[in-house]
């Protein structure tokens, strides 16, 4: 625009309000800026324009991806909750733009902000690059992650209370006598390594060890879920309990015992995480930490607004709650 308007003579004022068709400036002049930003293939950036005018009313809800896993966007706790948030944006007038950025690149995010297609940014899950995220946070950019409160963070947390989560499953287990209680899930993302926290705590309350050869970290993703578990199994050390850290993680578990002789729950109990509607309708019914879904995409949403508004908005964890079903009771 600024080249345009040395080009033109005129004031960059000038030439944004020619650009927009006012009256205010004259048509011949008009003209002149509308033929000078053709011969530069000039183009007004609608969504810079928008929120300018403080006209955008569009939020990205960015949903990570890793190259390895490509877990899909039809997981049915990232369905459950971006519906969640959905429902919460329409209710506050707001429209969504669902995009997905490399989870090794999480400060692609911003792009939707700066380029003006978003006014802010909600993010699901923290995946391994809480110091990519804390960068966004430096910056100013407006942002709420999906996920657990973490040391040294910088960025605004929404997330269920993940250690109260892996407390819950693992001593319902050592109340049902089971001693041996492996846990599945990649402590390196943080949400997990916090329900890991969990475990481990109720182990030590029990007066109990935790053993690494019970531990392991298994991606999201089903099929190499599934892969890994039957790598695994074969040569773990024996156990009769499972603190699975997804639904998806816990069917797969049970699904990999079955094909191996075992029971579930008589030779094994499992207990998975989220709650989704699945948990209550597969064989058996699965035990599991209820998330509160719904409930989580209205704060985010809310802790966004509060920030659109220029207030502190501090991170949040929601309460979970153990559903005890058939696979362990």
């Amino acid at each position: 625009m600024a080249d345009i308007a040395r080009l033109a003579g005129v004031s960059v004022s000038t030439v944004s309000r020619a650009l927009s068709g006012s009256k205010l400036v004259n048509a011949e002049t008009r003209q002149r800026v509308a033929e000078l930003a053709r011969s530069l293939n000039y183009s007004i950036n609608l969504g810079a324009q928008n929120l300018r005018l403080q006209k955008n009313r569009t939020v990205a809800v960015v949903v990570p991806f890793e190259a390895a896993s490509r877990q899909h966007i039809s997981d049915p706790f990232f369905l459950a909750l971006v519906g969640s948030i959905a429902d919460a944006l329409t209710d506050q007038g707001y429209d969504m733009l669902l995009s997905r950025v490399d989870a090794e690149h999480l400060d692609l995010a911003a792009q939707f902000y700066d380029s003006g297609k978003a006014i802010g940014v909600i993010m699901v899950g923290q995946w391994r690059h809480h110091d990519q995220l804390n960068a966004l946070a430096a910056r100013q950019l407006p942002l709420v992650v999906w996920g657990g409160a973490m040391p040294q963070q910088l960025y605004c947390t929404v997330g269920g209370d993940n250690t109260d989560g892996g407390l819950q499953a693992t001593r319902h287990l050592l109340q049902l006598g089971r001693r041996r209680i492996a846990f599945l899930g990649d402590a390196a993302l943080p949400e997990v390594w916090l329900r890991r926290e969990g475990y481990q705590q109720a182990l030590r309350e029990a007066g109990l060890q935790a053993d690494p050869a019970l531990e392991l970290a298994l991606p999201f993703e089903p099929g190499g879920a599934r892969t890994a578990l039957e790598r695994w199994l074969p040569q773990a050390p024996a156990f009769d309990a499972v603190v699975a850290c997804s639904d998806l993680l816990a069917l797969q578990a049970i699904h990999t015992l079955r094909a191996a002789g075992r029971r579930v729950p008589e030779d094994v109990a499992v207990v998975g995480y989220d709650d989704m509607p699945l948990a209550a309708y597969c064989d058996p019914p699965l035990s599991t930490v209820h998330q509160p879904v719904a409930e989580a995409g209205a704060e985010l949403v809310a802790t966004l607004m509060a920030q659109l508004r220029g207030e502190r908005s501090p991170s949040r964890t929601l309460g979970v709650s153990l559903i005890v079903r058939r696979s362990a009771a």
